[in-house]
């Protein structure tokens, strides 16, 4: 199954259909973004459009990497006041997923607090599109928002098919010019995405049941998934090392939006799991995180997702050896991929000490939607076992 926005419009230059999206919605628009993109040409055309089109436009741009509940709130009290018919994100991750609360909060009054977790969102929400201009977190087609609560250890999540926006557009010329850091962790995140959706768990939802968010590896989800995994294996370096270099910038926005539309129904797994725990502890990037972890989770869950390496193994161009040779070759190639662009090899390079490993395993195990979409058993030993080798730098202690 997948669950998708009403419109996908992807390509360069699909940004010039934002105003008549925008105008078929409601007369007022309420848009989130960043500073910087705030001041980008293509941001200011966008917006000199709509108001031309005879829209009353408020830009909030007190956005901050991580969303924290206070910049949730504070943006949505200038919408409050403000009274959109339509909610614009236009950015990155935390845009788009600050543009989704808002929505949300602009029509059911909350605490937020009283979304988190899965299928909480009550009713429908102020109609939403979503612009991403990182090629990274596939927000613009998913039902999930993450914020940093000061009251919990970890990041936690709002998770509904309502925060589904109505309209997504992605347009790879805005993500030019991203530094190179900034494309590196979004790129990985994505790959990150597409790559645990294909290795997740199948499951056999109860369709006469509400059904969790994320069902699992499915066949339209996997369709997607691998086409993802070629396209970002085939052109993130590239993207990394050349941000101006606009044919692997439309690989990666479409790989990222294909991985974003996987991952949106399939779910993730166990690096998402142990980076949330992660992430807050050492403030480090979300997909410099992911991307760190996933060769030693793909490496613990091996026996269990052979089949499914394989095929990662072939989109990622190696075609030489044995089933469990080219399952092995696509852990390595990943790592080397990871390494190629500057991500951290292990644990210990962001900070993180062997006193904190059962803590972070502790936490991660609560992130029931994330730990229990893995094949392997999601249990303090498993993430112990991954956690050291992290550590150590060393995925030959998970070879067994």
């Amino acid at each position: 199954m997948l669950r998708l926005p009403a419109q996908i419009l992807f390509g360069v230059g699909v940004l010039d259909a934002l105003t008549p999206e925008t105008a078929a919605l409601g007369r007022r628009v309420f848009i989130c973004s960043d500073a910087f993109i705030a001041s980008t040409p293509l941001f200011i055309e966008s917006r000199v459009r709509l108001l031309d089109a005879g829209l009353t436009v408020e830009v909030f741009t007190d956005i901050v990497p991580e969303l924290p509940v206070d910049s949730v709130m504070q943006a949505t009290e200038a919408a409050r006041l403000f009274a959109p018919d339509v909610v614009i994100g236009f950015g990155g991750g935390s845009a788009i997923d600050i543009a989704k609360l808002v929505a949300l909060l602009l029509s059911h009054p909350g605490p937020l607090s009283e979304y988190y977790g899965e299928n909480k969102v009550p009713g429908a929400v102020v109609p939403l599109i979503a612009v991403p201009t990182t090629a990274g977190t596939g927000s613009e087609v998913t039902p999930v928002a993450v914020v940093s609560d000061p009251h919990h250890e970890l990041k936690v999540g709002v998770s509904s098919p309502r925060l589904i926006p109505r309209v997504a557009i992605v347009d790879p010329r805005l993500t030019l010019s991203a530094p190179s850091t900034v494309m590196a962790h979004s790129g990985i995140d994505a790959f990150v995405h597409a790559v645990e959706s294909f290795t997740a768990a199948r499951r056999a939802p109860e369709w006469s049941a509400e059904l969790p968010v994320f069902v699992g590896r499915n066949k339209l989800s996997s369709l997607l998934g691998l086409e993802a995994i070629r396209l970002i294996g085939a052109n993130l370096r590239t993207a990394v090392a050349s941000p101006d270099d606009l044919p692997s910038h439309e690989a990666m926005a479409f790989g990222s939006l294909l991985a974003g539309m996987a991952f949106g129904s399939a779910g993730t797994h166990l690096s998402h799991a142990i980076q949330y725990p992660i992430g807050a502890l050492t403030k480090t990037p979300h997909g410099l995180g992911t991307g760190l972890l996933l060769p030693y989770v793909l490496q613990a869950a091996l026996c269990n997702t052979r089949d499914e390496l394989v095929l990662v193994a072939d989109a990622l161009g190696i075609d030489a050896g044995s089933a469990g040779e080219r399952a092995q070759a696509a852990i390595d190639e990943i790592r080397s991929l990871t390494a190629d662009i500057g991500i951290p090899q292990t644990l210990g390079e962001i900070g993180i000490d062997r006193s904190q490993l059962q803590r972070i395993g502790e936490l991660a195990l609560t992130v029931a939607r994330l730990s229990n979409n893995a094949t392997i058993s999601a249990t303090p030993q498993t993430f112990n076992l991954i956690l050291e080798a992290a550590l150590a730098g060393n995925l030959s202690n998970l070879r067994h």
